[in-house]
């Protein structure tokens, strides 16, 4: 076994902080579409393709980005994929119509779909055994506490710099931390290993296939176009444009070619299709949680985009605390660590629906279960990421491990689409706001209840933890 790379952790350090970038823009911009709608001038209809377009790109070409990691190596894709998160961001922010930031908007979530897939791929690269556990658990972290803190961020960047052009620097600020970044990934991060037998064309087919795939589920899930017939028409190609996939990358794999994402991975590895879902799940319940809140704090509460912000800030303390944990005690405990962690955001949830505020009670009472909520939600991720990949041969990595992010994005999308109908159709019906929110809640509770189920299945397969000695293949 070739020994470490002695600069690991802090070439780790360096990706996490582009993958925070990448992962933040996500949700940084949702408290401030009233002043980007003022700011351009334009419709709501246009502004929601500035938020959702992102989302899009970003899903789609996860898989593919994490393949092109695996071919050509982890260091020219963050390059590249940096290189375009920064040009695109600062389109954002200078342009000067609506269409010009929705199409920055669309690159910028490409780029990031270029990015985020190799932090993944290099823990899998770097990082063997307890090591490896550790190293997830900043991932976890770091995806938690992004999606998490992003509206604070940019309640926070709005209120310093005005609501009518504040909004731009809520990207303009990615482009002198990209450019140091970029300096430091070309000079620490490894490029594509000299004995990996050489990349292998990137499968177009397979990409193609597994992108309008995507696509169909996910276009109509993020907001972007209005009620029209056709969009039952793109969710029904979902499942045949599912099956032709698969039925391509097995060809390609019998050929003895290099297929884009392996489907034996979801059969003969264990524990990767069931961690796949456990995460698909859990980010359908948990995602569509805080826009809902943001909403029901603006909109019912009345309070400002910075105050909705800071209310759920425990939650991102909570995570904070619990992800590292979380990874060092995987290489212990396994699988159970996962359960633990479900369970406690189940009773952080339930406290939140029992002290849910009404307009007169005061909405201090949230912060205690909103912050045990965050400590079990920060202990889901990371532990989630190092059992469903362990198995994984690191050449594979990139691939296996944005397939397992596509699918967030996916439960993403379509949990803030489903808790947000939950909850103003309950409002439509009349409910007092305070009902609507606690159904809502109840709603999410019950997904991640079902992501909890699967855990414990999971677990009573024959779960064990990560041996100390593993180097994932």
């Amino acid at each position: 076994m070739s020994e470490p790379d002695p600069r690991r952790w802090r070439i780790l350090g360096v990706t996490l902080v582009v993958g925070f970038m990448s992962l933040l823009d996500v949700t940084i911009v949702n408290v401030a579409l009233p002043s980007i709608q003022a700011g351009l001038g334009t419709t709501a209809a246009t502004v929601q393709w500035i938020v959702s377009g992102y989302a899009l790109a970003f899903g789609l070409t996860l898989v593919t980005g994490g393949r092109l990691g695996d071919a050509y190596g982890r260091r020219r894709m963050m390059l590249i994929g940096l290189t375009g998160f920064i040009v695109s961001s600062a389109a954002v922010g200078l342009a000067p119509t609506a269409w010009v930031a929705v199409a920055a908007r669309l690159a910028q979530g490409m780029s990031a779909g270029l990015l985020t897939p190799q932090n993944s791929g290099l823990i899998q690269q770097l990082f063997s055994g307890d090591e490896r556990g550790r190293a997830f658990g900043a991932f976890g972290f770091t995806v938690s506490v992004s999606s998490a803190i992003g509206p604070v961020l940019g309640g926070l960047i709005i209120a310093i710099f005005g609501a009518d052009q504040g909004w731009r620097y809520l990207f303009l600020v990615n482009v002198p931390i990209g450019l140091v970044a970029l300096v430091l990934i070309a000079r620490m991060v490894p490029g594509r290993p000299s004995d990996d037998g050489g990349a292998q064309g990137l499968d177009l087919v397979g990409a193609a296939l597994l992108g309008l795939m995507v696509l169909a589920v996910l276009y109509p899930l993020v907001g972007v176009i209005g009620e029209s017939w056709w969009v039952l028409l793109l969710v029904a190609l979902a499942p045949p444009l599912g099956w032709a996939f698969v039925a391509w990358e097995r060809r390609v794999v019998r050929r003895g070619g290099a297929p884009l994402l392996d489907i034996a991975l979801l059969r003969h590895t264990p524990g990767y299709g069931n961690g796949m879902a456990v995460g698909a799940i859990y980010f359908t319940g948990f995602t569509g949680v805080f826009l809902v809140l943001s909403v029901f704090f603006q909109e019912q509460l009345g309070l400002s985009a910075l105050e909705a912000g800071l209310l759920v800030t425990p939650f991102a303390a909570g995570s904070a605390v619990a992800a590292p944990v979380a990874g060092r005690l995987v290489s212990v405990i396994g699988r159970r660590i996962t359960l633990i962690a479900l369970s406690t955001m189940l009773v952080g949830l339930a406290g939140v629906v029992a002290v849910a505020p009404d307009g007169t009670s005061p909405v201090w009472l949230l912060v205690p279960p909103l912050l045990v909520a965050g400590l079990g939600g920060g202990a889901v991720v990371s532990p989630n990421f190092t059992l469903t990949l362990r198995d994984v041969p690191p050449r594979m990595g990139g691939a296996a491990g944005g397939a397992l992010q596509t699918g967030q994005r996916i439960g993403s999308a379509i949990g803030a689409a489903l808790l947000m109908s939950v909850f103003r159709v309950g409002l439509g019906r009349g409910w007092a706001p305070q009902l609507a929110l606690r159904v809502t809640l109840v709603s999410a509770g019950v997904l991640i209840a079902a992501a909890l189920a699967l855990a414990v299945l999971d677990w009573r397969r024959g779960d064990r933890p990560v041996p100390a000695g593993t180097a994932g293949g």
